[in-house]
Order: structure tokens, then sequence, then C-alpha cells
């Protein structure tokens, strides 16, 4: 059987999560394509250190995602085993960029607050120093997974009541439209890569070591006027991005 990191412990991460990542880190680099199967509960409780109940957690997690079946007699059916595909177009949306790979997404507003905008987000949104801004903290999940972790300024005298918005809409394409703009398109993308904050790693429920996808991004009105700035933070054992002309 190929070699799983080992799980830490008094990390503040519960077993079960680690071991759920470390069986989807292995089934997304194909090192159970040979059987199909994910290696029994005892072989893995042996691997990892752990009780059975712990594994049958992770497991339990996975068949919630997607990942895996248990299949009577037989053991654990790999189901899915690719990261969802995000693309990176000219109208980049969470929605319609994830379609068909997830059952089920949701967008959650995790804080709101007007401010002044700092000299970066100023530039970026085309503003002048210490304009008011609008930022909002949000989280993207599918199939009840948490996928990213966002952080997106707009200009507060176009678009108050955005939160609100987001909040009833979970989307900020139809947070967008409630306030009257219905089209907008993305104008430049920066892509890096980091280690997870111990913030994000709490709320993409990640273990400690995990690596980020860091999307920067600006969009404007189809006039060219910037109406949101954000820095996208997304799980890279969750998420690949294909970017699109």
């Amino acid at each position: 059987m190929a070699g799983l990191k080992q799980v830490q412990r008094q990390t503040g991460v519960a077993l079960w999560r680690q071991i759920a990542d470390r069986i989807r880190e292995a089934i997304s680099t194909g090192a159970y394509d040979e059987t199909g199967m994910v290696p029994p509960e005892t072989m893995l409780a042996l691997q990892f250190g752990v009780n059975r109940h712990t594994v049958r957690s992770a497991l339990a997690a996975l068949a919630q995602e997607g990942i895996v079946r248990a299949v009577q007699g037989r053991g654990t059916l790999i189901e899915r085993k690719e990261r969802l595909n995000f693309p990176i177009t000219r109208r980049t949306r969470f929605t319609a960029g994830i379609g068909d790979q997830a059952r089920e997404m949701r967008g959650l507003l995790l804080d709101e607050a007007k401010e002044e905008a700092s000299t970066e987000i100023a530039r970026w949104l085309g503003l002048k120093p210490r304009a008011q801004v609008i930022r909002l903290e949000t989280l993207r999940e599918a199939d009840k997974r948490p996928v990213s972790r966002a952080t997106s300024w707009f200009p507060a005298e176009r678009f108050a009541g955005i939160g609100e918005a987001y909040r009833k809409r979970e989307s900020i394409t139809k947070a967008f439209a409630e306030l009257g703009l219905p089209d907008y398109v993305r104008a430049t993308t920066e892509v890096t890569a980091a280690h997870a904050s111990a913030a994000d790693m709490a709320d993409l429920e990640l273990t400690p070591g995990a690596i980020l996808l860091i999307a920067k991004a600006m969009n404007t009105d189809l006039e060219g006027v910037p109406v949101q700035y954000s820095i996208s933070r997304f799980a890279a054992d969750r998420v690949q991005f294909t970017i699109e002309n």
C-alpha cells in the first residue's frame, strides 16, 4: 500500500479529518488506481495508529463528498478521484464554473464591514485613497465541503447593501444583479500558492501544512469600471484551475 503522511496529534485538527485529507490526497494522486478501492479499515487504522471508529468517521466524510462509497461485502469503492475543476475565464463565476461537478453548492457570509480603502485596495478599485469600501468575508462549499474562502472589496457608494444581497442569494453574481449590475467581466487574475494560515485551516477544514491556491482578482463592469477586488483562497487538494480564453 502506498505510504501516507502520518497524522499529527494535539494540533487542534480532529484525527478523522486529517485521515480523510490523507486518503483524499492518495486517491487524487492515483495511489489506489490498481484496485479502485480504499484499503481495508483495519489496515488504515494500523497505519495511522488509530482505532477503526476514527477511520470510519474519515471514510464517512469522504462518502458525503461523493469521493468513496461503501459496498456491502467488498469494502470502500473509489467513486471520484479528480479535483474540482474551476475555470478562470472572462466571465468567471463560481456556481457556473463548478457546474455539475457538485450536487449542492452554498455561499456563506462570514463577516461584513464598511471601511476606508487601503492604498492597495483603492488602487485596484480605481478609488481615491481612504474612499469607503464594503468588505465581505465569504466561504463557498461544494457538497458540504469547504472549497474556497474569499475576502472581497466593493465601492461602498455603488454597492450599498451587497452584504445583505449576498446573504440572501449566496452568490456575488446574483447580489450584483439585485443591485443593478446584470453583467461583469474578469479583468485581472493573479494566482500564487502558499501554506494555509491558522484561520484558513479552520474555515476550510484543512490540516497543518495544507497548501492553498490564492487568486487575486479584479472584476469590472462592461465599461471597464472596477466593481470588485477579491483575494480567494482555494484548498489545493480539492480544486484545480483551468485558464480559458
